[in-house]
């Protein structure tokens, strides 16, 4: 009988981390480890530039973020590991839950338009990404062509579904 996956696990799918050198730190995970890279994109989020790579093939991806100092993904200090990413149905809800249950929103790319949101679990010194799912597309377009859809965090109840 396979075994069940529990449903935060299956929506995982990627882990983030801010690096001050974007270049360098996708030159030495192919080097250390062999991983392979789609080609970086620029981004802009309000005020901050930044670049990012998510690794192939995936899921689960790396993604390797470059932001300016006082942006997010700032790592003026050194790298850090960053975010856990998740799929969720309903942003607005699984925001809500974390923030709640007492895991504060941190960032949220929503009124600049994007579809995401880091809330911080203080355990693991890093948070956690909501993103969601009706990105997936776009998402699966640029980072992972062909790819299959991912599941979701389910935050509405059943029968709103």
């Amino acid at each position: 009988m396979p075994r069940q996956q529990r449903p935060g696990t299956a929506a995982f799918y990627h882990v983030g981390f801010a690096v001050p050198d974007l270049a360098a730190a996708m030159r030495e995970l192919r080097d250390a480890v062999g991983v392979e890279w789609a080609p970086p994109r620029p981004g802009r989020v309000g005020d901050w530039d930044f670049h990012l790579v998510f690794s192939r093939p995936g899921p689960p991806f790396i993604e390797l973020v470059e932001g300016g100092p006082g942006s997010p993904w700032d790592a003026s200090r050194g790298p850090r590991f960053h975010h856990l990413g998740y799929w969720t149905d309903d942003l607005e809800t699984g925001s809500r839950r974390l923030s709640e249950g007492g895991f504060p929103a941190e960032f949220s790319g929503c009124p600049f338009g994007r579809p995401y949101a880091y809330h911080h679990v203080h355990s693991i010194g890093a948070s956690v990404e909501l993103v969601a799912a009706g990105f997936q597309p776009d998402f699966l377009a640029t980072w992972h062509p062909g790819g299959g859809p991912m599941p979701a965090l389910h935050e509405r109840p059943r029968e709103e579904q």
